[in-house]
């Protein structure tokens, strides 16, 4: 399993992903799930993969490979707007899939990915998408800014009562952070290294990228403060009748 998520506010765009693919008894394995497609001044693409690892991989790969072909239909170069791009990329996914599907049938292992597609072309929005196994896509919305794949429901509480559409890019990248390690300690298929990048808004010169293991300061601080944090207001919540000492 795995864990992304994509945060949009008005200042940019937050991406995080977790880099395990395998939690077995005694084998655990680690990929990079986010990869970053910078075209200084003219674009920045994002693109963050969960589900079978050969058919994000097969996108990922094809979509480098159209870049270097002068002759192909639609490369990421070619985009007028980012919604295209969450196109193109379901479009592979689901060409990819479909490739492999017998294979995988007697097998039983399914060849489903999801996607997030985020970034922005110069002159346009910053935009982030969730592209589904079906090849569809969802756009994030004003009410909800981000968008989460793979192992989403032990990180989402968090966001869900702090980010909005006027966090702070800082904010929304600690934000991520807490979702993630939230997942991470509740679900072992989830695990670092953990890979950010922020984008800032109309900054088509590269974002700022950077990988936390488990042994990161920034990270183990994070991680303690937020757990004393939570204990704190813990033992700050109401007591109950029978608790109160009597008058």
């Amino acid at each position: 399993m795995t864990y992304c998520l994509a945060v949009n506010v008005n200042k940019g765009m937050v991406f995080a992903s977790d880099s395990r693919t395998n939690a077995g008894v005694d084998y655990v394995a680690s990929h990079s799930k986010m990869r970053t497609f910078i075209f200084k001044g003219d674009r920045s693409v994002y693109v963050l993969t969960s589900g079978s690892l050969s058919t994000s991989q097969a996108v990922v790969n094809r979509i480098a490979t159209d870049l270097e072909d002068p002759d192909a239909e639609f490369n990421l170069l070619k985009a007028n707007h980012m919604h295209e791009i969450a196109d193109y990329v379901g479009r592979l996914s689901q060409a990819q899939q479909a490739k492999h599907e017998t294979a995988m049938k007697k097998s039983d292992i399914s060849s489903e990915s999801s996607f997030i597609v985020g970034g922005q072309i110069a002159g346009k929005e910053c935009s982030i998408f969730h592209v589904y196994p079906q090849g569809n896509y969802i756009k994030a919305s004003l009410e909800t800014p981000y968008l989460q794949i793979g192992e989403n429901k032990y990180g989402k509480p968090i966001l869900d009562r702090v980010i909005a559409l006027n966090t702070s890019l800082e904010d929304a990248a600690r934000c991520a952070l807490v979702s993630l390690d939230s997942t991470i300690r509740s679900n072992i298929s989830v695990g670092p290294p953990i890979e950010l990048a922020i984008h800032t808004n109309n900054d088509l010169d590269g974002p700022y990228q950077t990988i936390f293991n488990v042994n990161s300061p920034m990270y183990k601080s994070l991680q303690k403060q937020w757990n004393e944090g939570l204990k704190r207001a813990f033992k700050k919540l109401p007591r109950f009748e029978w608790e109160k000492p009597s008058s």
